[in-house]
């Protein structure tokens, strides 16, 4: 009778299992993140959070809808805005400030000059007799020079700027105070003239009635 000889089957090695594992779970933390980074990228809005220029952020329940601003609102008068250089419009739930990028800055700065300063005077100081507790956007606007992303970028920075002075030399609340970026989408005259660009870089800052 032959002799039969059984040899044991052979097993995968130590290291090849672990190898395996961690292929796996390298796997399953990229499936995790990419479901993330799917859900983080909301819709880019024109808002920017008053601490910071990050689009998308949501507002508080409590702030009116910064989105149904109509800029072509029928202008109005405010008694108190002597200047001719600022233009009035809005409704009975809020009231628009129209400034030109070229009144508040002097070219290619960030400052606001001497001029601006004394015409955002005027506005804080009605703000403060006629629009107590209500809250304030400030919208930057831009031409239709450049790409469509860079002018959103240019719009929140000039914005941010007029906000930061309302608060810090209108004394206006910082907590009433909010960031918008219009970019090129809201022209209040022609792109297609160096005159038309130049009105539509601006900034209008837009207040709610609030509780006086």
């Amino acid at each position: 009778m032959a002799h039969l000889e059984v040899k044991p089957k052979k097993s995968f090695p130590l290291w090849l299992w672990v190898l395996l594992a961690v292929i796996a779970i390298g796997v399953i933390f990229a499936i995790f993140k990419g479901s993330g980074n799917q859900n983080s990228s909301a819709s880019v809005t024109d808002s920017v959070s008053t601490d910071s220029l990050q689009n998308g952020d949501a507002l508080a329940t409590t702030e009116p809808d910064w989105n149904a601003v109509d800029f072509n609102s029928p202008a109005t008068q405010d008694e108190d805005i002597t200047d001719k250089d600022i233009s009035v419009s809005g409704n009975d739930q809020y009231t628009i400030y129209t400034l030109g990028e070229n009144i508040l800055f002097s070219t290619d700065k960030n400052e606001i000059q001497a001029s601006g300063d004394a015409k955002l005077k005027q506005i804080a100081s009605s703000f403060k007799k006629h629009f107590s507790g209500g809250y304030i956007g400030v919208y930057g606007g831009t031409d239709s020079t450049g790409t469509a992303g860079h002018n959103k970028e240019l719009g929140a920075e000039r914005a941010l700027i007029v906000k930061d002075w309302l608060v810090n030399k209108g004394e206006l609340p910082a907590d009433k105070l909010s960031v918008h970026t219009l970019g090129e989408t809201e022209p209040v005259a022609t792109n297609a003239t160096k005159a038309g660009r130049q009105q539509n870089r601006n900034v209008q800052i837009v207040v709610f009635k609030g509780a006086k």
